[in-house]
């Protein structure tokens, strides 16, 4: 997924152990004596390369290759209801079993193709795991090569959300999205839910008119008065890049293979925001090699999206909280579009191995960005990222530090911090301050083109790196440092500290400010971007007095600002010092924007400055319109769980 910089969203914690899950709302089933939770694979006492932890498929003896989806949308009902069809290879002879992951699923019918005909076949579904959902055993006779599995959603589906028409842009239709990213995927389609699994797909979506479908995959047809999409994906993906959307969406290009979908009042915006897409598109082909998967569209999504972007692919979805109307936040889409390579095209084979995606696609948002809006800005992204990593450092456990990290026994939600994004990425940095960027970009070509649409292991990438650069550059590059940077946790000694000679002077006038040597109305802020007013305000000290927030306030307009990374880190400020002329816009803006990067640090700061009463208030007001996993993460913090 994105940067952690621009998603901090996705720092999610452990999933809920309360009897009632904060995702579906229902009563998680729990384990007795005489029902034993079946776990999907045995534990020893490091994680063993290769393996999935969170998942119960078995694609060592039937793997999926392609999936064939026709489900119908019930805005009523809350639920997409239908069938899947698995065409299987099977890998073991004599395999008679194909273990699907499932999360609150109906399953209605099994049936086999055996010859021209389908035929039912007897299944099961296994006892849930809290975490993981449930097996879904199904029975392959002998000489059968697909199933079919007729099933039903539930309408607390942790990877879908239903909005009613008051939550969207538009506030006439209702709308659906879904989010399959980590293992989500298994909560709207029975499905071999790992990385380590990758299939094509096609779909026919059934939607109430006048709503129309998009999908990560290639619309092959204009808009249907029936109510009828189909759809096709020929590039195999794993099961989190699945997605869907349902809404009053329109279109319009930005460039021979990028375009947006949006709501109808916020598409001319978005354009304008994000017409440097296609731009980033061919200065990022011209080094690291062919876009692979034909078009790259984006798809703006209603402020309940709870990450800054998800890259899903052919059509990544976007939260509408980066259109600032200047550019300044754009870093993200560069993020998504960087993940065609690294990602979704070269796929870490298990969550443990997620810093394979994010730390090379960190490292490439910020090349990108320097291709496309010069070396100032990508000073300034470097920077800013190296102080959110430093930040999570000192904020998290050292078993959390660690690239290759061990998720026995977690959500793999926990496996989303900076760590893999900005470590990963400072990692990639360091390799090639010491070959050089020439080198190290023939390298990533390379990398990319070797590994192009597979999975792989942390172990994978080191055998490649002994092959190549180890090979090519022993005089500059050391395997036991590389280890050291994987599998340990913090930063090695030595490691780069990239920082940004623009952002000396906000420093400078910050203490000249606080020592009382500058008015608040004297701060000269022309010519700054978000990133300018990020350092200004986050450096601020944790307590300052009324009377400096008033000054502050007053000369900067800092309560009403509209760009939303601005106003996150003065409402922080303000909650830390109860500032009371900005609450009204602190559950404004919490009632209205569904991102977790912005409401797991804000609904934190309440809790931690002794106003947990009030957190409790704003979250019952806004967790209606909050996506699942929005609503897993900040009920833990409100109600310290």
């Amino acid at each position: 997924m994105l940067r952690p910089l621009l998603i901090t969203a996705a720092l999610l914690v452990a999933g809920c152990s309360q009897p009632e899950d904060p995702q579906t709302g229902k009563t998680a089933p729990q384990a007795t004596p005489a029902q034993k939770v079946e776990s999907p694979k045995a534990s020893g006492d490091l994680p063993e390369s290769g393996v999935d932890y969170h998942s119960f498929a078995n694609p060592d003896q039937f793997r999926v290759q392609h999936l064939a989806l026709d489900l119908a949308v019930d805005f009523a009902q809350k639920e997409l209801s239908g069938t899947a069809t698995l065409e299987l290879e099977k890998k073991a002879a004599g395999a008679t079993e194909l273990r699907l992951d499932t999360r609150d699923l109906d399953i209605r019918l099994a049936q086999a193709l055996q010859g021209d005909n389908w035929q039912d076949t007897s299944f099961e579904l296994k006892t849930a795991d809290p975490h993981l959902g449930a097996a879904l055993v199904v029975q392959v006779p002998d000489g059968a090569r697909s199933v079919r599995i007729e099933y039903a959603t539930a309408p607390g589906a942790s990877g879908v959300q239903w909005l009613t028409p008051a939550q969207t842009a538009g506030r006439q239709h209702p709308f659906l999205f879904t989010q399959a990213q980590a293992i989500h995927a298994r909560s709207f389609v029975p499905i071999q839910d790992t990385p380590q699994v990758r299939f094509s797909y096609e779909a026919v979506i059934r939607t109430p008119e006048p709503l129309r479908a998009v999908m990560s995959a290639e619309l092959n047809e204009e808009k249907s008065s029936a109510g009828e999409y189909h759809f096709a994906m020929p590039q195999a993906i794993p099961s989190y890049l699945l997605a869907l959307a349902v809404g009053d969406l329109e279109f319009k290009p930005m460039g021979a293979r990028t375009g947006v979908w949006a709501e109808p009042s916020m598409l001319e915006a978005a354009v304008r925001e994000f017409e440097d897409t296609e731009d980033m598109l061919e200065a990022t082909e011209k080094v690291y090699g062919k876009y692979r998967w034909d078009r790259y569209d984006l798809l703006i999504l209603p402020p309940s999206f709870p990450f800054g972007g998800m890259e899903n692919p052919r059509l990544s979805f976007i939260t509408p909280t980066v259109i600032a109307g200047d550019k300044s936040l754009v870093a993200l889409i560069a993020h998504e579009l960087a993940h065609s390579w690294s990602g979704n095209l070269v796929t870490n084979a298990s969550w443990r191995d997620l810093w394979l995606n994010e730390g090379f696609t960190t490292y490439l948002t910020n090349r990108i960005m320097e291709f496309v809006f010069g070396n100032d800005r990508y000073r300034m992204e470097m920077a800013m990222g190296y102080d959110d990593l430093l930040a999570d450092i000192k904020d998290r456990e050292d078993r959390d530090e660690i690239m290759a990290i061990d998720l026995r026994g977690r959500d793999p939600d926990e496996v989303f911090s900076n760590i893999p994004y900005e470590k990963g990425s400072l990692f990639l940095y360091e390799i090639e301050n010491k070959i050089g960027r020439e080198a190290f970009d023939q390298f990533l070509l390379g990398y990319f083109d070797h590994f192009a649409f597979k999975s792989i292991t942390t172990e994978d990438f080191l055998e490649y790196l002994d092959k190549t650069l180890l090979a090519d550059h022993a005089d500059k590059l050391d395997r036991a440092r590389i280890e050291e940077w994987i599998f340990k946790p913090g930063l090695p000694a030595g490691a780069p500290e990239p920082r940004s000679d623009a952002f000396v002077p906000v420093e400078e006038q910050r203490a000249q400010w606080l020592d009382g040597k500058l008015a608040a109305d004297a701060i000269d802020t022309s010519g700054w971007t978000f990133h300018h007013w990020k350092v200004f305000l986050d450096g601020m000290p944790e307590k300052l007095s009324s009377e400096q927030l008033a000054a502050l306030d007053k000369a900067l307009d800092l309560t009403a600002v509209k760009n939303n990374e601005v106003a996150a880190s003065w409402l922080k400020i303000a909650v830390r010092n109860q500032y009371q002329p900005a609450y009204q816009r602190l559950e404004d803006f919490l009632t209205s924007i569904g991102r977790n990067k912005f409401l797991r640090p804000l609904y934190r700061a309440l809790v931690e400055s002794g106003q947990q009463q009030l957190a409790q208030e704003i979250f019952e007001k806004a967790k209606g319109g909050y996506h699942p996993l929005s609503v897993k993460v900040n009920s833990q913090i409100v109600y310290d769980q």
